[in-house]
């Protein structure tokens, strides 16, 4: 079954907001190479919970004009086409499309019927 595995705070300065977090909870956040990312990590393998990322805001403008401030939760999927094409079966509308993510998937975002960002990874798959 589908678990979300990843968590996204979009914001207009990746860097400011980063050294907010760090200094609010502790996190530990570093700059992902290759990417304008920053991976966060929240804390102890062992313990419950998950980690996540800081990006630069993206995609389109929310209806009001505003574009979205949100903590976005990402989904591992087994194929990322099959997930899109359902997706947008059931309702949902691309938001952003299929994008490799170096080392990590592939990634997409669907905006569900009710205009909630929702990202779904593929991960790359080591050869059998």
């Amino acid at each position: 079954m589908p678990r979300v595995i990843h968590f996204e705070i979009h914001a207009s300065d990746p860097e400011a907001i980063s050294k907010f977090y760090a200094e609010l909870f502790g996190w530990k956040i570093s700059k992902f190479e290759g990417m304008d990312y920053w991976l966060v990590d929240t804390g102890e393998k062992a313990a419950p919970g998950i980690d996540g990322g800081i990006v630069k805001r993206m995609g389109e403008p929310a209806e009001s004009g505003q574009v979205v401030n949100a903590y976005v939760c990402v989904v591992d999927v087994e194929s990322l086409d099959t997930s899109l094409e359902r997706a947008l079966a059931l309702g949902a509308t691309l938001a952003v499309p299929k994008m490799p993510v170096p080392g990590v998937g592939s990634l997409a975002y669907v905006k569900d019927p009710d205009g909630n960002i929702l990202g779904m990874l593929q991960p790359e798959r080591s050869p059998a």
